[in-house]
C-alpha cells in the first residue's frame, strides 16, 4: 500500500490543483449530461476524487483500497476502503451510476472480471455503467510509461468483457480525451472547454475511449 501511495504522489502531486479544475469542466460539460441529479453514484478507485467530487447528485459513494482517499473526498462523499473486486460494504442494486476512470489497465484480467461482476451486482436493474479508458489503439507508446499498467485495453475489448458480465454496451467512442496531463496537450481549461465542444478535436487527439452501458 505504501508503495501505491508513493507511486501516486509522484505521478499526480504537482498537477492536483490543474487535474481539479478539469475535472470541474469533464463532469459539469460532459458527465453530468449522464447522470441525474437525483442518482446515487458510486466511484470505483476513486484516487483523488475529482470526479465524485465534482459532479452534482444527491448521494456520493468513493471506493479504493488507498486511505488516503478520505484526505481528498469532499465532506459529501461516503468513503468504502474496499478492493473493486468484494465491495461486500455495498448492498445489491444500490446504485444507480457507477463510473471508472482510468483504472481497468491496473488490474488482471481476472480481476477485471470480478470488478465488473461485483459493479454488475451493486448497480440497480436500470443502473449504468461509465467508464474512462486508455486506448492503447492509440496510446501504445505511452501505455507503458507507467509502472503499475498491467493488462492492455482498448474499446473493443473492453466492451467484449462488459457484454460477457451482464452489461450491453449503448455508445462507445474509441477516441475521446488525450491520454494523460502529462502529455504535450496544453494545460488551459479554455482550451479544455473548447475540445468537448469540437467533437472532430477528439478524433485528432483523443487516445481515451468513453464507454457508457447499461446492466442488463
Amino acid at each position: 500500500m505504501n508503495h501505491l501511495k508513493e507511486i501516486y504522489h509522484r505521478r499526480f502531486a504537482e498537477d492536483i490543483k490543474f487535474r481539479n479544475k478539469m475535472w470541474e469542466v469533464l463532469c459539469a460539460d460532459f458527465f453530468q449530461n449522464y447522470i441525474p441529479e437525483n442518482s446515487v453514484v458510486l466511484d470505483v478507485s476513486a484516487g483523488y476524487c475529482e470526479f465524485i467530487n465534482n459532479i452534482r447528485v444527491i448521494r456520493k459513494i468513493a471506493l479504493d483500497l488507498n486511505p488516503d482517499v478520505k484526505k481528498f473526498a469532499g465532506s459529501d462523499v461516503e468513503v468504502v476502503l474496499s478492493s473493486s473486486t468484494d465491495m461486500k460494504r455495498i448492498k445489491e442494486e444500490t446504485i444507480d451510476v457507477a463510473f471508472v476512470s482510468n483504472f481497468f489497465e491496473h488490474l488482471s484480467k481476472q480481476d477485471i472480471v470480478k470488478t465488473l461482476r461485483e459493479i454488475h451486482r451493486v448497480l440497480n436493474s436500470s443502473g449504468k455503467f461509465l467508464i474512462l479508458q486508455p486506448n492503447i489503439r492509440f496510446c501504445a507508446k505511452e501505455y507503458w510509461m507507467f509502472f503499475d499498467h498491467v493488462t492492455p485495453l482498448d474499446d473493443r475489448s473492453l466492451s467484449e468483457a462488459l457484454e460477457t458480465n451482464g452489461f450491453k454496451v449503448l455508445e462507445s467512442k474509441p477516441k475521446f480525451l488525450p491520454y494523460t496531463t502529462k502529455g504535450s496537450f496544453p494545460k488551459s481549461i479554455l482550451l479544455l472547454k473548447l475540445y468537448l465542444k469540437l467533437p472532430f478535436l477528439h478524433k485528432i487527439f483523443g487516445q481515451q475511449a468513453f464507454i457508457h452501458a447499461k446492466k442488463v
